[in-house]
């Protein structure tokens, strides 16, 4: 029989926000120690260190009021922490897609004038770093969707565009390719390894 897999720090911070964003209400450390094992599966021993994680990083507020601690944390109230992240991922989103448009216009002059090895792989390093920064921005995107979904929902909108962008460079570098082919007479293969194509590169699912 295979061992139960633990639950990760991260599904344990998120199920501990749940039980304050559903009950709405004012807990001390004990009731949530209780709360927390019963409806969301968190293990006892680690809810003391789960829940102040949350205190430092701004996502659940606490104060001490005669001789005890309170937390509470409303699903109105702002999250400094998290909108911080949120916007630092936006600025990269536009960022990237500014990155692209500049990608797009360098691409359609390099297919009008001629096929230039040097600026092709410029071209070929600027597609595979910002794939990679798409796949970054999308790991951001999924540690955040559980905090505050209408924002992640606009930034996987946005996502989505950087997609379609990456597949329209993608495109126009083998529109380039196709051009070069028939322009010079070399064979396809030929082509990729002079301009050093690889192999792989398609368009992006």
């Amino acid at each position: 029989m295979s061992k139960r897999k633990g639950v990760s720090l991260d599904e344990k911070r998120m199920r501990m926000l749940q039980i304050f964003y559903e009950k709405k209400e004012f807990f001390t450390l004990k009731e949530i120690e209780k709360i927390a094992p019963k409806e969301k599966g968190i293990v006892a021993q680690s809810v003391k260190d789960v829940l102040q994680a949350l205190v430092d990083d701004g996502l659940v507020r606490s104060e001490k009021i005669g001789t005890s601690i309170y937390f509470w944390k409303f699903p109105g109230e702002n999250i400094t922490a998290t909108e911080r992240r949120v916007a630092d991922t936006n600025k990269k989103l536009v960022e990237a897609e500014f990155k692209l448009q500049k990608l797009q216009e360098e691409v359609q002059k390099e297919k009008e004038l001629k096929c230039d090895t040097e600026e092709r792989k410029k071209v070929l390093e600027k597609v595979k770093s910002l794939k990679q920064e798409e796949q970054e921005i999308k790991t951001k995107i999924a540690q955040l969707s559980g905090i505050n979904p209408e924002e992640i929902a606009e930034m996987n909108t946005k996502a989505k565009r950087y997609k379609d962008g990456a597949n329209t460079w993608t495109d126009n570098i083998f529109a380039l390719q196709s051009w070069c082919k028939t322009k010079f007479g070399i064979s396809e293969q030929e082509l990729n390894k002079q301009f050093n194509i690889p192999e792989d590169l398609d368009y992006k699912e």
